[in-house]
């Protein structure tokens, strides 16, 4: 690898690893803590390569993508972010960066991505994203750790020849996930391509769909639904792939785990979708998302209606207790009645509570009444639930959602009751230990060991 490299980072260490690395890899090296200078360096002609960080302490380098575009046509930069947003990845995208990596990043990826990004002498085609419908997608958007914690993942797999599984409740954007991998990866500009059921049929179905993916990508859209034919297909389609094969996606609102230990799914294809498998969270597991949603959805409104309006507080605060059974499509079906509804600019707590029904916010289930049995209790709260959907059945998959509200707190307890002691959890539980093991995994419980002072 040769060339002139331009590194920006605030952090010194990143700069000193940065500098290290390619200088035994046989470029040379300028790195700066400044915008400034970066531009500077630029605009005189220096560099074949920008390495830059987004956050400086004199400017933003997304920001700066355009004017280091306008000054040297072709120059490639690659823009590296411990922000780990999706919305970072499409800012870098728009702004026809050669490519991103989010911080943590790995060392050999970065420069075998810079030793790809020198040998390029053009720049890479702009990504064009094909129009859809208003109201066709969800954004990707939230501050919570869960939802910090999927971009990260999306992110490293996003150039990987990895299957990816996505699971999520209907309504939570797992299309729209799948969508961002293809989108924002070396295959922008190849088809994508979402399968069904349907579209395996026949006798040429495989073949004919992977003609139509002509190596982009190719999505089963909810695979828990295939039938057994259909999944056998599926095998046969995906162990027939050579070169140039599409990225295989898949996504299900149901546990493919269990399905396949209850026999209804294939325990060869769940191994073969399930390279790396992305879950996103439904909005009960970030409720701190919810005002943050809602006035994108305002905002959106305000861009393609014309129509402007805010939540009142009493407003907010009752569209922020809401269960939205629906996620975040519901949300924003909420939104847009509201925008069209609401008689004043600042919607009142009335106007949300006419559109949800009239509602209340959902309580989290409480200690049982004296003398009220556990089953009495639980029984209340499973009605409340019901009862919180007006009329309408809840989201497919109700058993395995209630087992695990009831198995989290059930095993935490437990596990501070014997002091971290796994095995001696197991026993007071009265299950196997590699049982308890595997729930502690899936549930994601932290387990401390101390000494129990009782």
């Amino acid at each position: 690898m040769d060339g002139t490299i331009l590194v920006a980072d605030d952090d010194r260490t990143i700069r000193t690893v940065l500098t290290q690395a390619l200088t035994r890899a046989g470029c040379k090296v300028h790195a700066t803590s400044s915008l400034m200078t970066l531009m500077r360096w630029v605009e005189e002609g220096k560099g074949d390569l920008v390495i830059s960080d987004v956050i400086m302490p004199d400017g933003n380098g997304l920001d700066a993508l355009p004017r280091i575009s306008k000054m040297r046509p072709g120059l490639p930069v690659i823009v590296i972010s411990a922000q780990n947003t999706i919305m970072t990845a499409i800012q870098a995208a728009e702004a026809e960066a050669f490519d991103y990596l989010p911080k943590p990043f790995d060392l050999p990826d970065l420069m075998k991505r810079s030793a790809k990004a020198l040998d390029q002498k053009r720049r890479a085609p702009k990504v064009v994203v094909a129009p859809r419908e208003p109201g066709d997608d969800l954004p990707l958007v939230g501050r919570t750790p869960a939802m910090q914690a999927l971009y990260r993942l999306v992110a490293r797999v996003m150039n990987t020849e990895l299957t990816v599984l996505i699971t999520g409740e209907s309504g939570t954007g797992k299309s729209l996930i799948a969508r961002a991998i293809h989108d924002f990866s070396d295959r922008r500009t190849l088809p994508f391509v979402v399968a069904q059921a349907a579209d395996l049929a026949g006798i040429d179905g495989p073949a004919t769909l992977l003609s139509r993916a002509r190596g982009g990508s190719i999505v089963f859209d909810e695979v828990a639904d295939y039938d057994a034919d259909t999944q056998a297909r599926v095998v046969r389609m995906l162990d027939m792939l050579g070169d140039k094969a599409p990225r295989v996606m898949a996504t299900s609102q149901t546990d493919l785990s269990a399905r396949m230990e209850a026999g209804q799914f294939r325990q060869d294809l769940y191994y073969r979708l399930g390279g790396v498998t992305l879950h996103v969270p439904s909005l009960r597991e970030r409720v701190e998302d919810i005002p943050l949603l809602a006035e994108h959805f305002l905002a959106r409104g305000e861009r393609d209606l014309g129509t402007v309006r805010r939540l009142s507080q009493p407003a907010a605060d009752l569209i922020r207790a809401y269960s939205w059974p629906g996620n975040v499509r519901q949300l924003e079906n909420t939104i847009r009645r509201l925008l069209i509804t609401a008689s004043e600019t600042e919607i009142a707590r009335s106007e949300v509570e006419q559109v949800l029904g009239q509602q209340p916010g959902p309580e989290p289930m409480t200690g049982m009444v004296d003398g009220d049995k556990l089953s009495a209790s639980v029984a209340r709260h499973l009605k409340r639930y019901f009862d919180l959907h007006g009329g309408q059945l809840p989201p497919p998959g109700v058993y395995q959602r209630i087992l695990r509200e009831v198995e989290l707190p059930l095993i935490e307890i437990a596990l501070d009751a014997t002091a971290g002691n796994q095995a001696k959890c197991a026993d007071l539980l009265g299950i196997n230990r590699n049982t308890l093991r595997k729930k502690i995994t899936d549930l994601d419980i932290r387990v401390t060991r101390r000494r129990k002072l009782m």
